[in-house]
């Protein structure tokens, strides 16, 4: 599956999206009565909207070879939008990741955008027949979305070193260049690991402050 939105027309025999269910893509939900909005251009009327484990997928109705599908990795936002000034119909709103290069010479706002060129969309909404059903296609969303978290390094980082860790590093003489990322802020403890930091510093200090403090007193004696 690639990044953003693409076209989808692979059907079975019911009509209804060929998923990959090899790789343990499981269908969570189907809705009818659907209708696509891409960018700002006028709704695609009417469609079902599937909702799988892996990716959104929206099959016309009349137009069997007529089809889009994004994968949750590539969907960045979701809401519900209930605001006629944002939009004149309740819908589920979604942001798309593309594979477009930002050099900010598209906006998927303008009218006069072409939808054949899929890789310049970056919004679409989905309006239900009826908007009471913007709940429950939210819901599914959500769950799904936990499904697909986006891809790291693989590696754990903790976010606090133990005493040992710390004056082995001082025993070789080595500091890090980010003392402050060596505590791990991935994870957002900023004002944690900065504390623990000052703390470790001012331990130094008063290390440092007892030792001179003895040494002056062998000296007076």
């Amino acid at each position: 599956m690639g990044l953003g939105l693409r076209n989808f027309t692979e059907r079975n025999n019911n009509g209804q999206p060929v998923l990959d269910t090899e790789n343990g893509e499981e269908l969570k939900h189907m809705q009818h009565g659907v209708d696509l909005v891409l960018a700002n251009v006028p709704p695609i009327s009417s469609g079902i909207l599937y909702i799988t484990t892996k990716q959104v997928i929206w099959l016309n109705d009349v137009d069997n070879t007529k089809g889009y599908a994004v994968n949750f990795l590539s969907i960045s936002l979701h809401d519900i939008s209930r605001d006629p000034d944002a939009y004149p119909h309740p819908c589920l709103y979604t942001q798309i990741d593309t594979n477009a290069e930002e050099d900010g010479s598209e906006n998927s706002d303008s009218k006069s955008i072409d939808i054949q060129d899929l890789s310049k969309i970056t919004e679409m909404r989905f309006i239900p027949f009826y908007p009471s059903q913007l709940d429950t296609l939210f819901q599914v969303f959500c769950e799904c979305a936990e499904l697909n978290p986006e891809p790291n390094d693989g590696e754990e980082h903790d976010w606090v070193f133990s005493a040992d860790q710390m004056e082995g590093e001082e025993e070789e003489g080595y500091i890090s260049h980010n003392p402050v990322n060596s505590l791990g802020l991935s994870n957002g403890h900023h004002d944690l690991a900065r504390t623990v930091l000052e703390l470790h510093i001012n331990d130094q200090r008063f290390e440092d402050a007892e030792e001179m403090e003895h040494d002056e007193d062998g000296t007076h004696n």
